[in-house]
């Protein structure tokens, strides 16, 4: 049995899960909006009171791969609709400034032009600046996970951090492994 499959989704009040029999879409509505996600045909969804759960006929393989995986789906669409999803990155190196422009980020990176990164539709994005540590944070946020995470590594994707300084764009907590450089190879 799938240990995460297994487990039951619970719903909050405000939210509401249907399924399409026909082609199967499950489309979960809350107070922050609309997601659809398309499941497995093998799967069925029951309603038991709060709780949804999923359930697979057999034990087939593809059924079973299919069975956490939709649980999760679903799970994340019920926290992006009630709570919403936001990653964290954080900006570090001397001149590298990052501006919001209406919904898009104007990123200066380096480069002999400003990259701008386009939100895309349900990701919206902010920016701080921690004058203690002289960094600026950018936060993306949506409600569909998928998303969020996707536009954080594009947006990751324009300046990598360096491996000798660490100057560049990580995800909050990311924990670079800096190499020592000539000097530290010189004097072996």
């Amino acid at each position: 049995m799938s240990r995460i499959g297994i487990r039951p989704i619970a719903v909050p009040s405000g939210v509401t899960i249907s399924v399409d029999d026909a082609t199967n879409v499950v489309t979960v509505k809350g107070p922050k909006g609309q997601l659809v996600q398309p499941i497995s045909r093998l799967l069925t969804l029951t309603q038991e009171g709060t709780d949804v759960k999923l359930e697979r006929p057999n034990n087939l393989r593809e059924a079973r791969s299919q069975h956490g995986l939709a649980r999760t789906l679903i799970a994340n669409m019920v926290d992006g609709v009630t709570k919403g999803h936001s990653k964290t990155l954080e900006v570090i190196g001397v001149g590298y400034r990052v501006t919001v422009q209406g919904s898009n980020l104007l990123m200066n990176m380096g480069y002999s032009h400003p990259v701008t990164v386009e939100a895309p539709a349900g990701v919206s994005f902010e920016v701080k600046a921690d004058e203690k540590t002289r960094t600026q944070q950018i936060v993306i946020s949506g409600i569909d996970k998928q998303a969020v995470g996707q536009v954080a590594a594009d947006v990751r994707k324009v300046r990598k951090p360096e491996p000798y300084k660490g100057k560049g764009v990580r995800y909050q907590g990311e924990v670079i492994k800096l190499k020592a450089g000539k000097r530290a190879a010189a004097k072996k």
